[in-house]
């Protein structure tokens, strides 16, 4: 039957049954998942400049292995740390999280062990990481995140809802009301701006916290999705497996590489390269291996590939369609000022733009059958917001480029961040299993 093909996992997948039975233990290890596409029949429906990578990405098998791998992979330690809910209570749990990041694990009284693996993971910087790197690499992304990002946050949060199978978890955690989904819309936001602030990435920064807590936030979904006993997996595999972490993390670089592989480069150059490694260890504390973190423009493109043509395209309106309208249809921004509500005006016509251009093969008529219009009023203040996004982009990146202005115009973005930041609220990063959809099992 499809979606049921036997299979043979890595052992790393089959010990999550035994480790972590109390989410894992009842998952059958031996079938494929409906998500999961094993052969090419996905190339076909891809745009045509997409398409001769995704034969390469194919082309390997042990990359194709890879994928199939970390396709029912959740996340060890964090996973093992959310098991102990009924012990001590999921808030308990964020609790002493929050301690052993901002004060390390030894302020935690009795911390117990499934914590201290935890933050240790966490600890355990690889050797490829140069963090002075990753500084440079976090300088450069101030620009989008202070220009670009707030009008395209409620866009690019849709990437997740194009598909059933990646959207399901979002649905049964009872985030469709527009107050909810305009606060995932700022967390997620929130995360992303936070780790470009200067230090956030160290041990004590900011980011390294935020990091911990989407990861804990997540397992606490699987935990308590599978928790439900109503999760099936054999049609959508694990809930947010380590495959459907990649696209968040890796965009940036992953469409950096394909636009340096389309102009026949396969390097990076040294500003490039801080990019992408400030981008690789932000995945790693999010928990993504190593094997999922390409190093050259050609790794990273046909590792986001191979996963891309490994899931399965289905659109649910039930799903779907609620999800991405509740996010469109969110009020995200209140200021009342003229400034204000000129951002909303062009916020709000430039994110319809990007959702057209991104996911709907820039065609207007496919956002509408979404139930999400572009009008002329739109249309003008996607205008108005593209032009003023390339003069304030070009002109941070030209002062960003002239010796004794680039800490003038750094310190200028930091502050804007740091507004940028408030204006977002603040971000809980937590998942409380009484407002699911589908009610936990009792114990």
């Amino acid at each position: 039957m499809a979606g049921r093909e036997t299979v043979i996992y890595a052992d790393s997948v089959l010990e999550q049954k035994t480790a972590i039975a109390a989410i894992y233990g009842d998952v059958d290890f031996s079938i494929l998942p409906e998500r999961y596409v094993s052969d090419d029949s996905i190339i076909d429906s891809l745009p045509s400049r997409y398409k001769r990578y995704a034969e390469r990405a194919l082309s390997d098998p042990l990359r194709v292995e890879k994928i199939r791998n970390y396709t029912m992979t959740g996340d060890s330690v964090a996973d093992a740390y959310a098991a102990l809910i009924p012990q001590y209570g999921f808030r308990t749990l964020i609790t002493m999280l929050d301690d052993a990041c901002e004060k390390g694990i030894e302020a935690v009284s009795d911390a117990p062990q499934e914590l201290v693996t935890f933050i240790q993971a966490m600890e355990a910087t690889p050797d490829w990481v140069d963090m002075t790197m990753v500084e440079k690499g976090a300088r450069q992304e101030r620009i989008p995140l202070a220009t670009i990002s707030p009008f395209v946050i409620r866009g690019a949060f849709i990437a997740t809802f194009m598909n059933k199978y990646t959207a399901l978890p979002m649905t049964m955690t009872g985030t469709l009301s527009d107050d909810k989904s305009a606060k995932r819309v700022f967390e997620t936001a929130s995360f992303f701006t936070a780790t470009a602030m200067p230090g956030a990435l160290s041990r004590f920064g900011s980011g390294f916290k935020a990091a911990a807590k989407v990861r804990l936030m997540h397992s606490m979904v699987r935990y308590n999705i599978m928790r439900t006993g109503k999760w099936d997996v054999a049609t959508y595999g694990i809930p947010i497996p380590q495959v459907d972490q990649m696209p968040a993390g890796l965009i940036g670089i992953f469409l950096l590489s394909f636009k340096l592989l389309a102009k026949g480069r396969t390097t990076f150059t040294p500003a490039e390269r801080e990019r992408v490694e400030m981008a690789r260890y932000r995945c790693f504390l999010l928990g993504l291996p190593q094997d999922l973190l390409g190093e050259t423009p050609e790794e990273i493109v046909d590792l986001m590939m191979a996963r891309t043509v490994s899931l399965k395209d289905e659109f649910d309106e039930e799903t779907c369609g609620v999800l991405i309208r509740g996010t469109m249809d969110a009020e995200l921004f209140s200021d009342p000022s003229l400034r204000g509500r000129l951002h909303r005006w062009m916020e709000h016509g430039f994110s319809r733009y990007f959702l057209i251009q991104n996911f709907c093969q820039g065609k207007p008529a496919r956002a509408k059958k979404l139930g999400v219009s572009y009008r002329i009023e739109d249309k003008v203040a996607t205008g108005v917001a593209i032009m003023s996004l390339l003069v304030s982009s070009n002109i941070y990146t030209l002062g960003m480029r002239i010796p004794g202005v680039r800490n003038v115009v750094d310190k200028h973005l930091v502050n804007k961040l740091a507004g940028l930041l408030d204006s977002y609220g603040h971000a809980d990063f937590i998942t409380d299993a009484k407002q699911y959809k589908m009610a936990p099992v009792e114990s």
